[in-house]
């Protein structure tokens, strides 16, 4: 049986891992969550990178064809691989150092929506008669007069 914190740590992986399936650095999130869950195996490191890449093209069709299933879908693979992080602290509890550091590395490639909208900066001019309305973000509320 998982404590807590080690089932906490595999649900991370497994949310990570997928948020990853989604960004340019996917190949090498693949290769290192393959190494991790391959156990270093050649074989096993094989079909692991083989499940992934799978996994990877049937949540972009799901995105592709039912946006409004993205969610949905990006949970149960979420779950999924969970599961199999799970199973490997479970049979080998001496891999949670290397699962933290996969987590890591997966964090650092796949910026959060709220870190890459923490700053937004806009230099905006007008001139003569030019109107112009430009957000970063949040709510604005602009009125143009003419002018004097």
């Amino acid at each position: 049986m998982l404590v807590e914190a080690l089932t906490a740590l595999a649900a991370s992986a497994g949310g990570a891992l997928v948020q990853a399936m989604a960004t340019d650095a996917w190949g090498t999130c693949r290769e290192r969550a393959a190494r991790l869950l391959g156990r270093g195996e050649p074989q096993e490191v094989a079909r692991q990178e083989a499940r992934l890449e799978r996994a990877r093209a049937e949540l972009a069709e799901v995105v592709a064809d039912r946006p409004e299933d993205g969610e949905r879908a990006e949970a149960r693979q979420a779950a999924a691989w969970q599961t199999r992080f799970e199973d490997l602290l479970e049979d080998s509890p001496e891999q949670e150092q290397r699962l933290r550091e996969l987590v890591a590395f997966l964090q650092e490639q796949t910026p959060t929506v709220n870190a890459a909208a923490a700053q937004v900066t806009v230099h905006a001019s007008a001139s003569g008669q030019a109107q112009q309305a430009v957000q970063g973000q949040g709510t604005q509320h602009n009125t143009f007069q003419a002018p004097r």
